[in-house]
C-alpha cells in the first residue's frame, strides 16, 4: 500500500497526536531530558508516543529541509571542484552527495545535491556565485524539492 500523507488543522487532530508533537518538541529544544519526563508533563502514555513519534511532523519544518541539485560543467583543473565545494560551504549550503563523470575535452560534468535550508544567501545569487568561480563554465539548477 502507497504511503499517503494529509495536511490537517490541529484543532481537527486526535488529542494524543498533538500531544506527540508536543513531547518531540520538548525534546527538541531541550525542555524534557527523556521521553518519560516530555510524557508525563504532557499527559500521554510512553505506549501513544511510540505508536506516533514517526509519523507527526509540523509543515512547518517540513518547508525547512530543501535540497536543490546542481549541474556544472567543470574545467579540468585541479581545485576547481574544490573552489566550488569551499564557496557552497562559505555560503552556509550543506553539500549532501557529488557525482562526477571522467572529464572529456577538458570538461567533467559535476552534479552536486545541496540543502539549502541553512544558506544565507538566496539561491540564484548561490548559482551565480558558482558560475564566477574560476574554472565553472556552466552552473544551473536541475532540481529542487
Amino acid at each position: 500500500m502507497t504511503e499517503r500523507y494529509f495536511v490537517v488543522r490541529e484543532d481537527l487532530l486526535p488529542e494524543a497526536i498533538v500531544k506527540t508533537f508536543r513531547v518531540l518538541d520538548m525534546l527538541k529544544r531541550g525542555e524534557a531530558e527523556t521521553v518519560n519526563e516530555a510524557v508525563e508533563r504532557v499527559g500521554l502514555s510512553r505506549s501513544a508516543f511510540y505508536k506516533y513519534k514517526d509519523g507527526v511532523y509540523a509543515l512547518d519544518s517540513l518547508d525547512r529541509e530543501r535540497i536543490v541539485t546542481i549541474s556544472m560543467d567543470l574545467e579540468h583543473r585541479a581545485g576547481t571542484l574544490s573552489k566550488v565545494l569551499a564557496y557552497v560551504a562559505q555560503c552556509e549550503g550543506n553539500v549532501l552527495t557529488i557525482h562526477q563523470s571522467i572529464p572529456l575535452q577538458g570538461l567533467a560534468n559535476v552534479v552536486i545535491s545541496v540543502d539549502i535550508s541553512g544558506l544565507k544567501t538566496p539561491l540564484p545569487v548561490l548559482i551565480e556565485g558558482i558560475r564566477k568561480q574560476d574554472g565553472v563554465r556552466r552552473a544551473a539548477v536541475a532540481g529542487q524539492g
